[in-house]
């Protein structure tokens, strides 16, 4: 009875992973990551970039990361000789200078983020028309997004697929 049980689970661990393969393959994909770097996506980003707003806050971005950057050096440099109020000041002075940091980069970011959402909602239906083509091709079971996944080696994403053939579909 002992070795019926251990042929059986010995043969039940050699069966696993052929079941597993029957239903097919599992992959995952970043399908916001596959959009943005379409040509198209690169060149609609450089479109907005180009953009007289975007330009005046980027370099009002610039300037305040350079003030900042040496506002804290200069802390850092001098914290050991201030006295308690002029460290205070000087932290004040860093928050604000943070603060205006942090909203220009927002600003910024909101500008990508628009260009690139409407560029999602654009390119939706090819999405999932290569989606499909993907699955049949690679015999896909089982496809996940990449966000809702905790660890997937590189070789389970097909991300770069769907880019390849984003672009391939521009082209025609």
């Amino acid at each position: 009875m002992r070795k019926f049980l251990k042929a059986s689970v010995v043969l039940f661990a050699l069966a696993l992973p052929t079941l597993g393969w029957a239903q097919g393959k599992i992959a995952v994909v970043d399908l916001q990551e596959a959009i943005l770097q379409t040509d198209q996506a690169q060149k609609r980003l450089s479109q907005v970039r180009e953009q007289d707003d975007y330009k005046s806050d980027k370099a009002e971005f610039d300037k305040l990361k350079k003030e900042f950057d040496g506002l804290v050096k200069d802390f850092q440099k001098d914290a050991a000789v201030l006295s308690q109020e002029q460290q205070l000041a000087a932290r004040k002075k860093l928050a604000s200078k943070q603060a205006d940091l942090e909203h220009v980069t927002g600003k910024l970011q909101q500008a990508e983020q628009g260009a690139g959402q409407a560029l999602l909602q654009e390119m939706a239906p090819k999405v999932q028309e290569v989606l499909r083509e993907i699955i049949a091709a690679e015999g896909i079971g089982l496809l996940l997004q990449r966000s809702s996944v905790i660890h997937a080696d590189a070789g389970y994403s097909v991300t770069a697929k769907v880019t390849d053939k984003l672009n391939q579909s521009a082209a025609e």
